[in-house]
């Protein structure tokens, strides 16, 4: 169980948190919530203790084990599979090759690439080397920073079904809205320098926060009018004397009332589109394409016609050709036989990540978006930079300096600054946080064009996908319908080869599955007295935590007060509360170890089944 109590941090002269507070219990699944810069990042490394907190406390239990999704690459070992097994090098008397083996294959490694140096994979696939190692050493605690940003639709499927039978606690950050519902338990936003939490997924807590800002404008609204009033009484009776005592009155509750600041909106990315005219039915039509590279194969007899207005997602397994499609729409590489053939009236918008090379380092974001189209006013490459967040000064500053993530909304900006009847998206939303990501679908839907894009955002493909271009089993295929049709009707690999399994293993399936119910029923006559200790601990310890907080603040007001006899009662009482929840602290461990060795013992003979 984790305990924050009064965090408050600064971090490059900006206030993240100011007196946050939060607690994570037993089981619990969060998903961390907020802007970009708004201390997600800087909360797990102080949680992990890489960053220290200006003031308050980080409150973590004896041996309880944190482990943090690395984004740094530091291998030593000769092959991917040993440095895997390096996350539990101190149980060296179990063959947990197994266990290393079925997550590397979950995270997209084939076994050739479990026997590859590490140092040869791309970075995509040392960064799921980490998560695997990660995965692998079962800590007690997840830590997970953007862990599906180099992870194709397959693979997030498989992690979001691995994260929902943890036994342990997780904190999850990502701009995959669609992938953290699928995950969470509770949903903790850093809202205005404080953190909310919420059971339930981001759409409750949106709703939430809304409620709040609402009612929190009724109230400042409420108390201004209260105030002015007021004040009008003051200026109209302050010079009768038989007002005086009225007058002073108002006076001292004008002067007492605090009245609740105006809520400032912070900056989200604003997209809308351009739309050049169109006259005709298809835009994009493709004839028996076909693409490789040496001896591999990638796109195999492609043929598909795009008409204009369609929403065609491109999805599947990294490295098996999703880019290189969207590269042979565009022009920038030719096919070895086959056509690509484009309306003469396209008008293309291309987005691809790699082109932040193309920015000219010393040229600044307005000089940027200007050139994508001269014909623009400067003022509304001004409103475009501005919708892009590059407000002010800000548009002046030289894409050098910015980083990866910004210099995409450069390009994303340079697109809607351009007159485009087709946009070609390669993963667009991989650098915009949940609002902005809600932003780019909103204008996606609303564009009346073309839109060929590929993606591993689930939320996107339910979304927006009228037709699919699938990768899938080493050739590419056209699904006419939408991804929850595709789903239902093909699905991924792991939902076909398990039905084959079952077809095949009927009988001894069902054997299996009644002697893990068995073992299931035993662990769970083991394991239920010690989860109601372990629960009436925690709930004892929060209720002194609630008491300890009650009396910290009848301590101030007796302080601002002097009131010195005050001041020793409630040290007594707080004195004895702290030693009181250092013991069940104290206690609560052995009971927890009881339960994780016990519940580990269990998990390894359900694992053997």
């Amino acid at each position: 169980m984790i305990a924050i109590y009064n965090l408050t941090k600064s971090y490059g002269g900006q206030l993240l948190f100011d007196q946050a507070e939060l607690k994570i219990n037993r089981g619990e699944r969060v998903g961390l919530v907020g802007r970009n810069g708004h201390g997600k990042s800087t909360l797990l490394k102080m949680i992990m203790g890489i960053e220290h907190q200006d003031s308050g406390t980080i409150s973590i239990p004896k041996g309880y084990k944190i482990g943090f999704l690395e984004q740094k690459i530091s291998f030593t070992k000769p092959t991917v599979i040993e440095e895997t097994l390096l996350a539990i090098k101190e149980d060296i008397e179990v063959d947990n090759t197994w266990r290393a083996e079925k997550i590397l294959s979950g995270l997209g490694f084939t076994q050739e690439q479990m026997e590859f140096d590490p140092y040869k994979l791309s970075g995509g696939y040392q960064i799921r080397l980490n998560l695997a190692k990660l995965l692998l050493a079962a800590p007690n605690l997840l830590l997970l920073d953007e862990p599906n940003n180099y992870l194709d639709v397959v693979s997030i499927r498989w992690l979001a079904n691995f994260l929902n039978s943890w036994n342990g606690e997780i904190i999850l950050v990502t701009h995959d809205r669609s992938f953290m519902d699928n995950v969470v338990t509770h949903i903790v936003g850093i809202n205005r320098r404080k953190m909310h939490k919420i059971s339930g997924q981001t759409h409750k807590y949106y709703s939430h926060i809304e409620e709040m800002d609402e009612l929190h404008e009724k109230s400042r609204i409420k108390d201004e009018k209260k105030i002015k009033a007021m004040e009008e009484f003051i200026f109209k009776f302050r010079a009768k004397a038989r007002q005086a005592n009225m007058v002073q009155s108002r006076i001292k509750t004008i002067e007492k009332m605090k009245p609740a600041e105006k809520l400032s909106k912070d900056k989200v990315v604003e997209f809308s589109f351009t739309e050049a005219p169109f006259t005709g039915k298809f835009v994009i039509n493709i004839k028996d394409l076909n693409f490789g590279y040496n001896d591999q194969t990638l796109i195999d007899q492609l043929s598909i016609c795009i008409g204009y207005g369609d929403k065609v997602c491109v999805i599947g397994k990294n490295g098996k050709g999703k880019t290189t499609l969207l590269k042979l729409i565009e022009k920038v590489m030719e096919p070895k036989t086959g056509e690509v053939n484009l309306h003469q009236n396209a008008r293309i918008g291309f987005f691809e990540q790699t082109n932040v090379s193309t920015l000219n380092p010393e040229a600044t974001v307005l000089d940027e978006v200007y050139l994508a189209n001269p014909q623009n006013s400067m003022q509304k490459v001004r409103d475009i930079c501005g919708s892009m967040v590059f407000e002010g000064d800000d548009a002046l500053k030289k894409t050098a300096v910015l980083s990866g993530g910004e210099k995409c909304r450069v390009l994303l900006g340079k697109i809607i600054a351009s007159s485009c009847n087709t946009l070609l998206l390669d993963e667009p939303s991989n650098h915009l946080d949940m609002d902005s990501s809600n932003s780019l679908l909103c204008a996606l839907q609303s564009f009346d064009g073309t839109v060929v894009m590929v993606t591993h955002n689930e939320l996107f493909l339910k979304n927006l996908a009228e037709k699919l271009i699938v990768f899938i089993e080493d050739k590419v295929m056209v699904f006419d319908g939408t991804y929850d049709s595709f789903l239902e009707r093909i699905g991924w690999e792991e939902k076909r080869s398990s039905k084959k399994k079952v077809n095949q293993e009927t009988d001894n399936k069902n054997d299996d599955k009644r002697k893990r119910s068995e073992l299931i029923l035993e662990r769970s006559n083991v394991l239920r007295p010690i989860e109601a200790l372990i629960k009436k601990t925690e709930s004892e310890i929060q209720a002194k935590e609630k008491s300890l907080n009650y009396f910290n603040e009848l301590i101030i007001q007796a302080s601002a007060k002097g009131d010195s006899a005050k001041i020793q009662e409630f040290s007594t009482k707080i004195s004895k509360l702290k030693v009181e929840i250092d013991a069940l602290y104290k206690a609560l461990e052995p009971i927890h170890d009881e339960y994780t060795n016990k519940n580990a013992y269990y998990e390894k003979l359900l694992a053997n089944q």
